[in-house]
Order: structure tokens, then sequence, then C-alpha cells
């Protein structure tokens, strides 16, 4: 689950929610949103973004 795998990659990584959205260029409230599980749907730029942050495939963090 997308919301999971984000939540669980920025606590591995030791950010903040405020920290990701900063180092991903993305708002702190579409960050909120996808870790919520409220935004199903982001844009293929944010998973891009939120990715590269992590220094995985976007199916890392789509998977299940």
């Amino acid at each position: 689950m997308l919301s999971a795998n984000i939540k669980e990659l920025r606590k591995k990584h030791q950010l903040s929610q405020e920290q990701l959205a900063q180092k991903a260029g993305v708002t702190y409230s579409t960050l909120i949103k996808i870790e919520s599980g409220s935004n199903k749907n982001p844009t293929l730029e944010t998973l891009t973004k939120l990715a590269s942050v992590f220094k995985v495939k976007i199916d890392a963090l789509v998977g299940e």
C-alpha cells in the first residue's frame, strides 16, 4: 500500500514529514494526504520526486 510504504521509507531514512516534503519538493499537505491514504492517486511527478529522495524506483513506493 502506497501510504504505508512511504511512511516506512520515511521512518527508515529518519525524516519527518516536513523534511521529506522539503527534500522532495512537494507541499507538506500533499505528503500528509498521501501518507494518510486520503490521496490514493498522487501524480506521477509527485511519486517520482518521492522515489528520488529514497533512491528507489516508483514500484517500491506503490508495490505491496
